[in-house]
Order: structure tokens, then C-alpha cells, then sequence
């Protein structure tokens, strides 16, 4: 069905995780139709673009901006604009900025349309070998304050728990896991969708071991066997 872009409208724009090749056919009409694009990254946001030869104005709007930025985008959608917002990589709003413009939106009045796609903890998830008919998705965990009640809250969640994480802070998060959450199968995912994807299943130890071994590379989204046990299904790698 074709869509016609909607003025004074704000949409929400999966982009891909890695590989360019993994955007909708509407997500790239939506960009290329917009008025203006609120990216994460100015920079990021046109790579995309320059390979999808799409030029389009856009203006930034990332987590240190976002309560100044996000009062001058209702007002640019008041007047008519349709815009399109985007993180760096995935669907905004997962641990990407986007919640404060969507609450001042509904709070407008402004119409806000999702174009669903890539996100890459679902896509670790699918591919987990642990039970996700319940997840618990807790984002990046606390660097310092709160970080030890945090895992200990966490110690007895009995689904599947979905954490993200950065190479320079993967080695003392799953330490944190095996000291915190004892023996768990867990899952590890870097690169998605990228030449060096790689996907590391097993315990706790033999996951800790393999990843300690290797240079950290991407950002990483880290699955935990919830408290109930028993039930993955795969063995060390």
C-alpha cells in the first residue's frame, strides 16, 4: 500500500544495525520524502543516506541535547514539518534518545508513526538458543552507583535477560555475572549483521574465557539464563 508522508508528523525510523541492506523499502521512502531527519549522529545518518543517494536535511538530536532539542522539534512539527528520527543504529528509543520528543509529541498532539525494523537484541535473542517466550530487556546496567543492586535484583528474575553492553566494560560485566548470578548459560553477540559477527554460547566460565581471549570490537547485547535453570539448549563452545 503506497503512503503519502503526513505533515506535522513525527516518525520514528528503524536504520540498519550493521549491514546497509537491512532497512525497509518504507523506512527508505519515509527518509527520502521527510522535511528534515533528527539523527543521533549527523555523521552516521549519512553514510546511510549517501548509500541510498538520498539528501535530505537533518539536524541532531542525541542524549546531551535532547531536553533543549526536543521543544524545537515540536515546534518545527507544529508549524508543518514532518520530520524523521533516528539513532545511530537500530529503532529509536531503545536505549537510543527518543522517549523525551514521543512524551512531548503526545503531549502535543502530534501524530507519531513507528517504521519498525532492526534492533539488535531481538536479533540476539532469535538466535540465543535460551526461552524467549519471556525476556527481560535491562538495557546498559549501571556503571558504578547501583550497579551490585542492580545484578542482585536480577538474581532471582526467572525469564531471560537481555542486557547491552560496550567493549571496553563486556570483560567486568560478565565477571559481575559469575560473581553475582553464579552459574548461568549465557549468550554473547557482537557485530551483528557485520563481517566479523560473531555469536558465543555456553557457561558463564567458558563464555568469560572465550571473549577475555579476543580483541573487543562493537557494541555487544549479552543474554542471561533466567534463575529457573535448565533450560538451554546448547552446550559450551
Amino acid at each position: 500500500m503506497s503512503e503519502n508522508i503526513q505533515s506535522g508528523t513525527l516518525y520514528l525510523v528503524a536504520t540498519p544495525i550493521g549491514n546497509l541492506e537491512d532497512i525497509t523499502y518504507r523506512a527508505v521512502k519515509i527518509l527520502s520524502s521527510v522535511d528534515l531527519i533528527a539523527a543521533e549522529d549527523t555523521r552516521t545518518t549519512k553514510i546511510l543516506l549517501d548509500h541510498y543517494s538520498l539528501h535530505k536535511p537533518m539536524i541532531s538530536y542525541f542524549s546531551y541535547n535532547e531536553q533543549t532539542r526536543a521543544p524545537q522539534l515540536i515546534e518545527k512539527l507544529k508549524a508543518g514539518q514532518s520530520i524523521a528520527l533516528v539513532s545511530d543504529a537500530g529503532t529509536p528509543g531503545i536505549s537510543d534518545p527518543a522517549f523525551h520528543i514521543v512524551q512531548q509529541a503526545i503531549a502535543a498532539g502530534i501524530p507519531i508513526i513507528p517504521i519498525p525494523g532492526p534492533s539488535a537484541f531481538l536479533s540476539a535473542l532469535i538466535v540465543s538458543g535460551l526461552p524467549i517466550d519471556r525476556f527481560v530487556f535491562e538495557g546498559f546496567l549501571p556503571l558504578k552507583k547501583g550497579r551490585k543492586t542492580k545484578f542482585e535484583s536480577l538474581k532471582s528474575e526467572p525469564r531471560t535477560i537481555v542486557l547491552y553492553e560496550s567493549p571496553h566494560r563486556i570483560i567486568r560485566t560478565l565477571e559481575d555475572i559469575q560473581t553475582y548470578l553464579g552459574k548461568r548459560q549465557v549468550v554473547v553477540a557482537r557485530e551483528l549483521t557485520k563481517k566479523f559477527e560473531e555469536i558465543s554460547r555456553g557457561p558463564i566460565e567458558s563464555v568469560l574465557s572465550a571473549i577475555s581471549g579476543k580483541q573487543p570490537r562493537g557494541e555487544y547485547v549479552v543474554i542471561i539464563e533466567g534463575s529457573f535453570g535448565g533450560t538451554a539448549a546448547f552446550h559450551s563452545e
